[in-house]
């Protein structure tokens, strides 16, 4: 048995369910700024364009592929199902934000997001190891398979 596979079975036994409480919040926070990134597009490509991370073309994709991972992602998450899957492909953009983007600005600003991307970024990791839990689709699938 693998290291990923021992997480993944450690997580599944030890999942408690107020845990799940947070997932969805964590789901719903990141539906919320995919649509907010998506509304405000001209501003999230100009902070991206600041951060020096490509071209003009290479910042465009990235912007809609960061809003659909957001979107699609924390949808996912937010109903329990590939959760890890999710966590991990919305991983290094948060790493990306808290480092690159949030982490050269005045963090102790009033209104400051490098404390929010924190956040989020934990909360990816702890579910990229906990997984989906008791109030998810795949544990409905679970329960079923089971009985």
């Amino acid at each position: 048995m693998n290291v990923f596979e021992k997480i993944q079975n450690w997580g599944d036994r030890n999942h408690p369910t107020w845990l799940d409480y947070i997932r969805i919040a964590l789901g719903i926070t990141l539906i919320w700024k995919g649509v907010s990134f998506a509304v405000n597009l001209h501003a999230f490509t100009r902070l991206m364009e600041d951060t020096q991370l490509g071209a003009a073309l290479s910042i465009s994709l990235l912007a809609h592929l960061i809003i659909v991972l957001h979107i699609i992602g924390g949808l996912l998450i937010a109903l329990g199902t590939h959760t890890r899957m999710f966590c991990l492909l919305n991983l290094p953009i948060l790493l990306v934000a808290v480092f690159f983007v949030n982490l050269p600005q005045n963090i102790f600003a009033p209104y400051s997001e490098f404390w929010f991307s924190c956040a989020v970024l934990l909360g990816l990791i702890c579910f990229l190891i906990e997984g989906d839990g008791v109030l998810s689709i795949e544990g409905r699938k679970k329960e079923k398979a089971s009985a």
